[in-house]
């Protein structure tokens, strides 16, 4: 049932219009100014607002503008007991769908409003089939870290600075380069994305300028590279801080000269790219090793948004919880399952080392294993991503690892950094073992860098025990 909100000062106008929209099965709300309204619309969700023009405290069209500010797409329909050709076409230029003058005409009033909300229909959905094309999500949050983040994505997106997005794996990093290409200039181009650390080293190259025929052994035909095929767009540099210091002398190159040649080439080739790049590694610490140059560093780093942990930002779990749920749902065909308030305080206090991409799995996981309602014994039963799987008919766990929620003495930490050590230290050490101790296997489920889980055994000071 669609929502509408009707914003008129006249009492007998509100009724009539709520009347004969109720008549036709809408869901519909009122009020008698402007500023009550906008404030209407900011917390709550409508499919169609009816807004006078003439009011006091906030004109009409003032309302409209800032209303449209918060909520784009949301459809507008105007009125007014004095309508001229020159006021309903201000409207039309402030974004309203359509004019409709007092006293409204019944039948033009209810196709107004039914292809008002046509429209509002079709547009939400060409977004959304858009986003799945191009994976871009919304960015979900209304912490002070992603408030920040969502206003510096709006000031860069439009220019030509290059972006460095750092944070740890899972945190989102990919989602504010792919918004900060469909807000830019060149959202109609290509968005051509590169994981620097998913390539290896020889072929890195390649990959990124191309090769001609014959370059070398298995280069049996001409290959066009990620910069070529970017021109005109964006290029993504994901992991970075991965790449070979040959590579990122090619890199520094096609920066400052805006010019490539294909390996095994001889032209140069002139190239219009913006570069956005992203890592979870410390790129100074990276210098100072000598595995990063500086001056690439300085040429990737005009602005730097960093994203931060899902720790740091627990108070957005609900929201972005919430919209995976009813996503995932829709996905399986099902009913959205609820949540309890303990459920969702539950998941507020897990370490979340895999961060945004584990509340994901997590969700996914709790909507195939639970009953219609999520509870607090659920989140705690299947925290564990390998408790979930080898849950016998008894309900106990055969896995290799105990459950992390389950039978934990809290009061043994001294604060929550101890807690995610000991989460971090388990999940690890149950993945080694499921694994057989295959480090590079382990690496890949967990989708972190090899020489991270690495650093990880040695600080946790985990060793294979041989039976």
């Amino acid at each position: 049932m669609a929502k509408l909100l009707i914003i008129d000062d006249e009492r007998a106008i509100r009724s009539t219009l709520r009347e004969i929209l109720e008549y036709e099965n809408y869901e519909v709300e009122d009020i008698d100014n402007g500023i009550d309204g906008l404030e209407l619309i900011k917390k709550k969700k409508f499919d169609l607002v009816l807004c006078d023009i003439k009011m006091n405290k906030m004109d009409g069209m003032e309302v409209l503008e800032q209303a449209l500010a918060h909520s784009p797409d949301l459809p507008f329909i105007m009125i007014s007991g004095h309508g001229t050709v020159e006021t309903a076409i201000e409207a039309s230029k402030k974004g309203a769908f359509d004019f409709i003058s007092k006293p409204p005409d019944l039948n033009r009033l209810l196709i107004t409003v039914r292809n008002a909300l046509d429209r509002g229909t079709l547009v939400t959905e060409t977004k959304v089939l858009k986003r799945k094309v191009s994976k871009t999500r919304d960015i979900l949050g209304s912490s002070e870290n992603i408030g920040k983040i969502k206003e510096t994505i709006e000031r860069v997106a439009p220019t030509e600075a290059r972006v460095l997005i750092t944070g740890a794996n899972g945190s989102g990093k990919e989602l504010v380069a792919r918004w900060l290409h469909e807000k830019s200039q060149r959202a109609e181009s290509p968005l051509i994305e590169v994981n620097c650390a998913a390539i290896p080293s020889e072929l890195i190259e390649s990959e990124l300028f191309g090769h001609e025929k014959g370059s070398f052994t298995s280069a049996v035909k001409q290959r066009i590279g990620k910069f070529e095929l970017a021109n005109g767009g964006t290029l993504f540099l994901d992991e970075i801080g991965d790449m070979s210091l040959s590579a990122q002398a090619k890199v520094l190159r096609a920066l400052q000269e805006h010019k490539i040649t294909r390996v095994g080439g001889e032209k140069e080739l002139e190239v219009n790219v913006r570069v956005l790049a992203a890592t979870n590694k410390d790129l100074l610490k990276e210098i100072e090793s000598g595995n990063f140059r500086m001056d690439l560093y300085h040429r990737l780093n005009v602005i730097n948004i960093h994203v931060p942990h899902l720790t740091e930002r627990t108070e957005d779990i609900p929201e972005i919880a919430m919209n995976f749920l009813d996503e995932i749902c829709k996905d399986y065909g099902m009913p959205v399952k609820k949540i309890s308030d303990a459920a969702m305080t539950a998941l507020q206090g897990l370490p979340w080392t895999g961060n945004v991409r584990e509340l994901h799995n997590m969700i996914e996981r709790l909507i195939i294993l639970s009953d219609k309602t999520i509870t607090e014994n659920d989140v705690i039963a299947f925290a564990n991503p390998g408790g979930g799987t080898n849950i016998g008919a008894s309900g106990t766990n055969n896995g290799h690892a105990s459950n992390l929620g389950a039978a934990v003495d809290y009061d043994k930490f001294s604060n929550f950094q101890d807690y995610k050590d000991h989460a971090e230290r388990e999940f690890i050490k149950f993945k080694l073992e499921k694994n057989n101790w295959n480090v590079s296997k382990t690496a890949d489920d967990i989708e972190i860098q090899r020489s991270h889980l690495y650093s990880k055994i040695e600080k946790f000071g985990l060793k294979r025990v041989v039976e």
